[in-house]
């Protein structure tokens, strides 16, 4: 079992920044895949970016401008949102996966989810 608790969400203006953090208990974290997702009102969780051991993934709205971290030595992944704009409004979940045959963007490649934090972006 792995339990996951994000914090960092907030209010901010677009351009501005935040950064997400997502900390983890239970096994082995350095074994997970490590996932962000979003929900905006309305629509499907949908994938924002994900690690592991290699390259990092991200959905192509988000590339440039997001960041997706991790520190295994504090079993926390983070993820740095850098010119935030309106359309970023959403919930965030962190996810964690162990071997999944589902790709990295998939939601069902992962089996633990955080309970979300709102990040509201103004214009």
């Amino acid at each position: 079992q792995v339990q996951l608790v994000e914090s960092g969400g907030g209010l901010v203006q677009a351009g501005g920044s935040l950064r997400l953090s997502c900390a983890a208990s239970g096994r082995t974290f350095s074994d997970y895949a490590m996932g962000w997702f979003r929900q905006a009102p309305g629509k499907e969780r949908a994938f924002v970016a994900a690690i592991r051991w290699g390259n990092p993934n991200y959905v192509d709205s988000v590339k440039g401008r997001f960041t997706i971290s991790r520190d295994n030595a504090k079993n926390t992944v983070y993820l740095q949102m850098n010119s935030l704009k309106p359309e970023d409004t959403a919930v965030y979940y962190c996810a964690a996966g162990y071997y999944s045959t589902y790709g990295y963007s998939d939601l069902r490649h992962y089996h633990y989810w955080g309970q979300g934090t709102q990040v509201t972006v103004s214009s």
